[in-house]
């Protein structure tokens, strides 16, 4: 059985807020790209133009619709990747220790060279996060882009993971949870961050910030007058250019 550290120097991790998340699959495709090209086996896909297409990936977005108790329903963007647990069963179930979780951050990575491809890591994970790469026969996970967060040759702004980087609508953060001062920390504090599946025990480090309530139509009605236009009529240029439009 692989051992799992006692406790870590740091404890490296993402928060996501569900309640910016647009749902634009954008840290999909970062992630995709950035560890096809890096960190260990490219992430291959098998028949990608076809009737079946399939392929591995670090980072997945589903969207579900939710009804409330009251009021209409809304459509949330759920990301999914690995959430480096600090009680990772996908390691202490490895057989060969490919799997392990790094004392000095956190991250939970696997020795592709150690790997066997049996899928017990798989089997453990409670949230799906292990991928087969069919190509490779290796499995594959979310390495908080360990190649780029550390890299010096990059930018500093540049040294969060790609997902992160790539999020138009800044709706992941990345972070050091063991510092309480960190924007991660307050953003979990402030917003109350929650673990995802907790009753499962793994103490995942990544947190989920929870979708705020969305505006009521009498909330919208006493808006309204405010966001009449100021000017009924175009005037001026803009006036010309909308009766020469009108036109045409």
């Amino acid at each position: 059985m692989t051992m799992l550290p006692e406790t870590t120097t740091r404890k490296l991790g993402l928060v996501i807020d569900l309640d910016t998340c647009v749902g634009c699959h954008a840290c999909v495709i970062s992630c995709k790209g950035w560890n096809t090209e890096n960190y260990g086996a490219p992430l291959s896909d098998q028949d990608p133009y076809g009737a079946n297409p399939s392929g591995t990936f670090l980072n997945r977005v589903h969207s579900y619709e939710v009804q409330p108790e009251v009021g209409a329903a809304q459509l949330v963007h759920f990301p999914k990747s690995c959430l480096h647990c600090e009680d990772a069963p996908c390691v202490t179930v490895c057989p060969t220790g490919a799997s392990y979780k790094r004392a000095e951050d956190g991250i939970v990575l696997v020795n592709e060279s150690d790997c066997i491809g049996c899928g017990l890591c798989a089997w453990a994970c409670p949230y799906g996060a292990r991928e087969m790469d069919a190509a490779e026969g290796v499995m594959k996970k979310c390495t908080l882009c360990v190649d780029r967060i550390y890299n010096e040759n990059l930018p500093e702004i540049d040294r969060v993971p790609a997902c992160v980087r790539t999020c138009p609508a800044g709706a992941r953060h990345f972070g050091d949870f063991n510092d309480p001062e960190s924007h991660v920390s307050q953003l979990t504090a402030e917003r109350g961050g929650m673990d995802l599946m907790p009753e499962q025990g793994t103490n995942p480090v990544n947190k989920y910030l929870p979708p705020r309530p969305k505006d009521e139509i009498d909330q919208i009605d006493i808006l309204a007058p405010f966001l009449e236009p100021v000017v009924q009529e175009p005037k001026g240029f803009l006036g010309w250019l909308d009766k020469a439009l009108e036109k045409i």
